[in-house]
């Protein structure tokens, strides 16, 4: 169980350091009229988000999904078993940050710099309730994974 914990940790701590760097090459790109580092600053944002969900799916389901379908539906089913889960709506957010910054910022090149500031601050709202569910559930583990 030690090193489950641990990886659940390195998780959200790679989270939290991707959204750091997300800011960083975020300024630099709009002080620089730079698209590409404003493009990579929206991937670094969406890998944050990546990283704190296979920590929190990790934590309550003891297994790391693999793939983008696989963590939303995980998503869906803490959502049907853990309260908090589904009262901060983690799953619709999950989504919500993988089509704007993902796909709209990313891929399609879409930037909007308000628009993408906006989409960072959502990023570490995220961060912080995934963090907030992490620690409220702390000896909880498996209990989740048993009624998951």
């Amino acid at each position: 169980m030690r090193m489950a914990t641990d990886r659940v940790t390195i998780y959200f701590e790679d989270a939290c350091r991707f959204h750091e760097e997300s800011l960083k090459e975020f300024a630099e790109g709009a002080r620089e009229n730079n698209p590409y580092k404003i493009r990579d600053s929206a991937e670094k944002a969406w890998n944050a988000t990546i990283q704190a969900t296979n920590a929190l799916i990790l934590k309550l389901c003891g297994k790391l999904p693999s793939s983008h379908w696989e963590r939303r539906k995980m998503l869906r089913e803490l959502e049907a078993k853990v309260p908090e889960v589904r009262e901060l709506m983690l799953r619709d957010r999950y989504g919500a940050r993988e089509r704007h910054l993902h796909e709209m910022v990313f891929y399609e090149g879409v930037i909007d710099i308000e628009d993408i500031r906006y989409e960072l601050e959502k990023v570490k709202a995220y961060l912080n309730d995934v963090e907030k569910v992490l620690k409220s559930t702390e000896g909880e583990v498996m209990g989740a994974r048993a009624r998951a």
